[in-house]
């Protein structure tokens, strides 16, 4: 049995859902002649990793957390507020290296609430379920005991039934619950929002990873605990909280859209990627560098082929070479 959301679908909604579906419609045709989108995408994991610790209280200015993204030291920093934004990177990463993995499974969730909870947990275990009775504001979730078995009904209706949904109502669902049930015994917040980006990667919804959705309730906090609140006021009826969030992603969107034109204006050189381009800087971002036999065994291609695909990257400043004809390897330009 699968858990089942509660919701109605309200004319607001619907009129939210078909702008948010045109605004990305737009961002992602104009994404594909960018040359500068990893600068983008540094720039959105710079957004999200400062604002989802910021919620929950972590100090680091938007300019301390690009600095240690850069992996520049912090010097007037206490080491727990870099920990913990080092830790939201991780598992920026570990989302971006799963964002097509079909099934999630209760050991990806450990996985990932160890990457965020690492050595920054005030009670309980990193990557475990709680064996405690835990109290959120006015909200006492369910008893430890049934917190395996309420996960067990999310990830089957997270792996099954949501895909059956946009994922602009699937992610807001998907957030509201692992909240709601609070599984771990510290890190919640950071991993729930995590989660609901998650999805938003794993429907294909934010292909380019641009989208920086914690920035719009990091901007307004009683706003977003409140609209997680009135779920439960509500009998667990979600349809508030969904257009909520879809108020977010739309602003999200938006923001995302000004962000494009403003790179644009600064950035003159374009390039439109071919799929197997898209590819190699998707490959060159996970593995940090690849050697020339590495890329054509991944590309399945000849060297000249590989050449073909690498030298307008090159061309563009997306990728470069360093090291000898012999040793060389391709990195990917952090802009």
């Amino acid at each position: 049995m699968s858990y089942e959301p509660q919701f109605s679908i309200s004319s607001e909604l619907l009129s939210l859902v078909e702008e948010i579906a045109a605004l990305r419609e737009r961002i992602e045709g104009a994404s594909v002649a960018l040359p500068w989108i990893p600068a983008l995408q540094k720039d959105t994991r710079t957004r999200n990793g400062h604002a989802s610790t910021a919620i929950e209280g972590n100090p680091l200015t938007l300019e301390q957390v690009r600095a240690l993204e850069e992996g520049r030291d912090l010097v007037a920093s206490d080491e727990r507020s870099q920990r913990e934004v080092l830790n939201y990177f991780a598992g920026l990463r570990f989302i971006e290296k799963n964002a097509t993995r079909k099934k999630v499974s209760h050991e990806h969730l450990f996985e990932l609430h160890r990457l965020l909870a690492d050595t920054v947990m005030d009670q309980g275990i990193a990557g475990a379920y709680r064996t405690i009775e835990v109290k959120v504001g006015k909200h006492f979730p369910p008893v430890a005991d049934d917190v395996s078995p309420l996960m067990f009904e999310l990830l089957e209706w997270w792996n099954g039934p949501s895909g059956k949904l946009s994922p602009i109502l699937s992610s807001a669902i998907l957030h509201y619950r692992f909240e709601d049930i609070h599984p771990f015994a510290d890190g919640n917040g950071r991993t729930g929002r995590a989660l609901a980006l998650w999805d938003l990667y794993r429907r294909g919804f934010d292909a380019h990873y641009l989208f920086s959705v914690d920035e719009y309730y990091w901007e307004d906090r009683p706003a977003y605990y409140a609209a997680l609140s009135q779920v439960r006021e509500a009998g667990e009826d979600l349809s508030q909280w969904l257009e909520y969030s879809a108020r977010g992603l739309k602003f999200t969107l938006e923001r995302v859209w000004m962000r494009l034109q403003k790179f644009q204006a600064e950035n003159s050189a374009k390039i439109t990627l071919t799929p197997r381009q898209e590819h190699l800087l998707g490959l060159l971002r996970d593995h940090g560098s690849l050697s020339p036999v590495e890329i054509w065994e991944h590309l399945k291609v000849s060297r000249q082929g590989a050449m073909n695909i690498l030298t307008p990257l090159i061309e563009a400043g997306l990728v470069e070479k360093r090291g000898t004809k012999k040793s060389g390897r391709y990195f990917l330009i952090k802009s």
